[in-house]
């Protein structure tokens, strides 16, 4: 992973000093909060409903088990105890008070951490892969383009201010596990005619209005790959909205002039500023990619992975949801749960966070990755350890063995943090995998997506999701819309509205009826829900979700 040279400890540092001068301008009133507030979120400071909320990036979801624990540390010092992981890799810290926030970022500077971007109108957390580096099918680790873009994008003095937030993903192979398509730029790493660039997507995003992103270039060399961000950027921030911030972002911009009108002005803008870029960013990116070279991996016998697997059946079952093949054949990706039923998605204790460094640090050569969903991931560990490291999950309480099941929901915080939100996400999601694990049926049922929003803004991915579940305000009374069909892979689709929404007491009973009708209408246990939606359409699953409808159009 990537290591700060003495210019980024310096930059964030002086960035820590400058933030700690403007919080105590804030306490003593010099400040107001509406001039305190672009400040703060330069620093990944919100006001959320009942305190400040602090984000913290991870770039690509890449950390070691030192930097982990000292999330732990900041859990326990400043907040109450537990970080919130969430869909864009990042945590964040819920209860901070304003005088200790700078206390805070200097305890992320001294683990190579900050907050920077990942808030206000500019560049966010770029995200990846969480599976980069080990995955089987990716042509070539992405996280060194992931980091060129961090860096270059960091303090960009053209895009601090753009008229929307702005956000990227960096995948490596056919199958997206960076709901790519669904960002303002997502760029897939792609070989051709022997040399290895990126097919580069524009104009996807979720909130008020999804859009799935567009090819806008399909190759663009590695070399050139700078200068064509730049022209994008340029051309959007030259045309893109500011009248009207709901459509402000780039696939507004995208939708309204037409994506051959967009590729036109991009190119032009590229051969303009191509010849400006002298090859410091090649420089860049081969002394960047080193620090991602794969571990030493070691070698031994897996018998001890056998016998458990053979012996133990709460050992098989969490082996055959939550591990994945890894590149080397001894070893395997393992998929931490942050979902253990009825509890907040996403949540983890201080006391969880020092297991799951630990166990980065004694099995998994020190790496651990945040995935978008919401989880942890420990991207290398030998076979023989698995036992061990499934024990020690057990003991923390993380070794549900739900991954990719129904109850390993994505969902916002809802009502229950985000001054935005127009209902209830948390609640919900509790109540759903409670009453899963009640019926016992999850591991029947298979794959299947839930995602939940507590508004329009859709930071739950609901639109994305096999069932994706929207909370919105009617008249003060919380309402629950269900949306059909999403899809966040390679083949990504919105969902679509199933119809009039639920009540809080009836969302969790319609979802269950959604499950059980699912199972009757399958065309064998190996046919999953979304397969089973495209097979047979909406119509079956909407008589589900409404009978007395369905009754009386029969009748």
């Amino acid at each position: 992973m990537y290591h700060y040279n003495d210019f980024d400890e310096k930059f964030v540092r002086a960035r820590v000093a400058q933030f700690t001068a403007q919080v105590e301008r804030r306490i003593d009133g010099s400040l107001t909060e509406d001039e305190f507030k672009p400040l703060r979120l330069m620093n990944g400071l919100y006001l959320q409903l009942h305190a400040y909320m602090l984000r913290i990036a991870v770039p690509y979801g890449t950390l070691n088990g030192r930097q982990m624990r000292q999330f732990a540390y900041i859990a326990d010092t400043w907040d109450k105890g537990y970080g919130h992981f969430t869909t864009r890799q990042n945590i964040q810290f819920n209860w901070p008070e304003l005088k200790d926030v700078p206390a805070i970022l200097g305890a992320l500077a001294d683990v190579e951490m900050h907050a920077i971007q990942t808030s206000g109108n500019t560049i966010r957390n770029v995200t990846s892969d969480h599976f980069a580096g080990a995955a089987r099918d990716e042509i070539e680790d992405p996280r060194p383009l992931a980091e060129l873009i961090r860096q270059w994008s960091t303090d960009h003095p053209e895009y601090q201010f753009l008229g929307r937030k702005f956000k990227i993903a960096v995948i490596a192979s056919e199958h997206d596990r960076a709901v790519m398509r669904a960002h303002d730029i997502g760029l897939q790493i792609i070989e051709q005619n022997g040399e290895t660039g990126v097919r580069l997507f524009v104009g996807g995003g979720l909130g008020r209005t999804p859009m799935i992103g567009k090819v806008l270039v399909d190759f663009v060399a590695k070399r050139d790959l700078l200068a064509y961000l730049e022209a994008v950027l340029t051309v959007y921030n030259r045309l893109g909205r500011r009248d009207n911030k709901y459509k402000a972002r780039i696939k507004i911009t995208v939708h309204e002039n037409g994506i051959d009108t967009i590729r036109e002005a991009v190119e032009a803008e590229y051969a303009r500023i191509r010849p400006e870029w002298s090859g410091a960013d090649q420089e860049m990116l081969a002394e960047i990619t080193p620090h991602f070279a794969a571990p030493s991996y070691r070698s031994g016998d897996t018998a001890p992975y056998d016998l458990a697997y053979a012996n133990d059946p709460v050992f098989r079952s969490w082996a055959d949801t939550n591990l994945t093949a890894h590149k080397q054949d001894d070893h395997a990706i393992v998929s931490i749960s942050i979902k253990a039923h009825g509890k907040t998605p996403g949540d983890a204790t201080s006391e969880q966070m020092r297991v799951m460094a630990d166990l980065a640090e004694r099995y998994a050569y020190d790496e651990l990755r945040i995935s978008h969903e919401q989880n942890v991931i420990l991207p290398h560990v030998h076979r023989a350890d698995l036992p061990a490291v499934h024990a020690a999950l057990l003991a923390a309480g993380l070794g549900t063995a739900n991954i990719g099941l129904a109850s390993d929901i994505i969902a916002c915080p809802g009502m229950d943090y985000c001054a935005l939100a127009t209902a209830r996400s948390i609640p919900v999601a509790q109540g759903i995998a409670t009453r899963l694990d009640e019926l016992k049926i999850e591991h029947e049922v298979g794959h299947l997506q839930i995602k939940i929003s507590g508004c329009i803004n859709a930071c739950g991915h609901h639109h994305v999701g096999h069932i994706g579940i929207l909370g919105l305000d009617r008249a003060g009374v919380e309402n629950y819309q269900i949306t059909l069909g999403g899809d966040a892979t390679e083949t990504t689709a919105i969902g679509q509205r199933a119809g009039p929404g639920f009540a809080y007491d009836e969302i969790v009973p319609a979802i269950e009826r959604l499950i059980h009708a699912y199972l009757a209408l399958r065309a064998g246990e190996e046919e999953t829900f979304i397969e089973a939606y495209r097979r047979l359409g909406a119509a079956p699953f909407k008589a589900a979700l409404y009978p007395e409808t369905a009754a009386r159009d029969a009748a």
